[in-house]
């Protein structure tokens, strides 16, 4: 069956553009179209879709508040197209806030230069956010509601094509929605002298809500490692430092880990621990799949820091996280894994599970908690 979408932009170009892409693809069906958010909404109750895509600066309604009201009124995954502006790049993060699922940057030149490379990027976007539809409704139900973030937050995107491949090396489930895991135990403490996160898809959100359970004295040094284009994560991490307890920066080379930062590792670029605690940035390598890999930091931790290690693999695509699990896993370190329903997709967290390195998983909303309890 064909993933139904409907296109929403004020741009009667980029409408045209984008359903042409998306008709291209047998697999797909452009169900519909809207000028504006009101009517996105009113398309959204009366097609649903499986997809929308939604752009945001339209007459009458915008699509942040477009996106909020079908995230309460018929949760639907939502792809956000962004300008390359600075407040294009704000937008997009109060939008992954109010409940779209992944973005792409508003680009027209790719559009026109790189034709087959947007297609493949587009479709298949669409096509995991279709697959996450099964479980939509569990998460969305978790989507914050609220006022966007503070205007001071900013964020740049790349272009679409400089986005992360959108190949999964850990297919996408599309199955019914599986219950909730069982309730695991509450960890064992530690002197853990690292925490690690990795997570794509669904992260930025996921992160928030981990991060901002944290007290400012956490005992434990923090990094992030966030699928991002390049000019993306200095904004977020802006964003993160002003919503957390504890501090949050980009992450730069010859930064020290210390407890109660979170370094996040900067988009186009690979992020990598020494012993002594010194963070080391280096150029993002093109025959790897993501900058920043969370194989690579994970893999850096494992040689460093032996059995010291608490680290935790969210919401994504793909099975990034994977080998640098199996690493902290062979020095006796802790790997844990988002739960399947509280994952946006469970693309990461499942190939964790399913390589048997998972020592516990756990839903969203008890990970930051069980962070707390098991750093002494």
């Amino acid at each position: 069956m064909a993933v139904k979408v409907l296109v929403v932009d004020d741009s009667g170009f980029f409408r045209r553009r984008v359903s042409e892409i998306l008709s291209a693809d047998p697999t797909i069906q452009v169900v519909g179209t809207a000028t504006n958010g009101k009517e996105a909404i009113d398309q959204a109750l009366a097609l649903k879709p499986d997809v929308i895509t939604m752009d945001y600066e339209m007459p009458m309604m915008d699509g942040i508040t477009a996106v909020r009201h079908i995230m309460q009124r018929c949760p639907t995954p939502v792809l956000m197209f962004s300008s390359l502006t600075h407040e294009g790049a704000r937008v997009t993060l109060d939008a992954l806030d109010a409940g779209a699922v992944d973005y792409l940057p508003k680009n027209f030149e790719d559009i026109s230069r790189n034709p087959e490379k947007v297609k493949q990027l587009l479709c298949e976007k669409v096509h995991t956010l279709s697959r996450s539809n099964r479980r939509f409704g569990s998460y969305a139900s978790h989507a914050p509601v609220t006022a966007p973030a503070p205007a001071s937050s900013h964020a740049q995107a790349s272009s679409l094509a400089s986005t992360a491949p959108a190949r999964a090396a850990a297919p996408v489930r599309a199955a019914a929605p599986a219950p909730a895991a069982a309730h695991a135990p509450a960890p064992k403490r530690k002197p853990y002298k690292l925490v690690a996160i990795g997570t794509s898809t669904g992260g930025p959100v996921a992160l928030q809500r981990v991060l901002t359970q944290l007290p400012a004295n956490f005992p434990a040094p923090i990094v992030l490692i966030q699928h991002m284009p390049a000019a993306f994560t200095k904004a977020f991490a802006e964003r993160l430092d002003k919503l957390c307890k504890i501090s949050v920066k980009e992450a730069e080379d010859g930064d020290m880990l210390r407890p109660g930062l979170a370094l996040l590792a900067p988009g186009g670029k690979q992020m990598m621990i020494d012993g002594r605690g010194t963070v080391k940035i280096l150029p993002g390598d093109e025959r790897l799949n993501y900058k920043p890999c969370v194989d690579i930091t994970f893999g850096s931790a494992a040689k460093s820091y032996g059995d010291k290690v608490l680290s935790v693999v969210l919401t994504g695509m793909g099975a990034d996280g994977r080998e640098g699990a199996r690493l902290l896993k062979q020095g006796g370190s802790t790997v844990w894994a988002q739960d399947e329903a509280s994952c946006v997709i469970y693309g990461m967290p499942m190939a964790i599970v399913k390589a048997n390195l998972a020592d516990a998983v756990y839903s969203l909303d008890e990970i930051g908690k069980h962070l707390v309890e098991a750093c002494v």
